[in-house]
This record gives C-alpha cells, structure tokens and sequence, in this order.
C-alpha cells in the first residue's frame, strides 16, 4: 500500500504548472497538476486506446477540447474521455486537479 496527501506533497510553480506522481504501475497512472490563475495545460491527445479521468480538487478554470472547445470545470467536477480525445485546462484561479490514466498513455 501506498499513501501520500497531494495537498501537502503537491507543488505549485510561478512559472508553469506543478505536478506530481502519485502512481505509476502498468494498470493505471495518477498525476497531481496544480495551475496558478492562468497557467494551462495545452490541448492534446494520446494515441493510445484507454479512457483519463480529469477531477478539479480546488479552484475554477475550463476543461478544454478540440477546437477551441472548453466547459466551465469547478472543485468537484470530473471529466471522463477516451485518452485519444484532445483535452486540456485553463486555470482561472488556483486549480488543483488529479489525472487517472488507465491504461499508462
């Protein structure tokens, strides 16, 4: 078994976002992002077949798409897609999001 607390072990950086490894096994990958007011996450898809979920711990921004598509994206919110499915964040405020990958992309 494995514990940590992402609130407490999870950087926010002034210049890009921060990020964490919170799993990384064959079966699945978590990864902690944390955005400043601003900060994104650019548009972007992997080639692989599998589904991510996106789940806002704190703050507000936009969950973004192809195409200049995006959905407002608040704490509580999750998004579920196929990994291949472009996806992205734009923070409006501090955001701190967790990522699942099943499998690894």
């Amino acid at each position: 078994m494995k514990k940590l607390n992402i609130f407490e072990e999870g950087p926010f950086k002034d210049s890009g976002y921060g990020m964490l490894w919170v799993h990384d096994s064959a079966n699945f990958r978590i990864v902690n992002f944390n955005f400043r007011a601003g900060q994104t996450l650019p548009v972007h898809a992997h080639e692989v077949d599998g589904e991510l979920s996106i789940v806002v711990l704190e703050g507000e921004g936009e969950f973004l798409g192809a195409e200049g598509a995006s959905q407002p994206a608040k704490a509580g919110d999750v998004l579920v897609c196929p990994i291949a499915t472009p996806h992205g964040l734009k923070a409006t405020t501090e955001m701190r999001v967790l990522v699942t990958l099943a499998p690894p992309a």
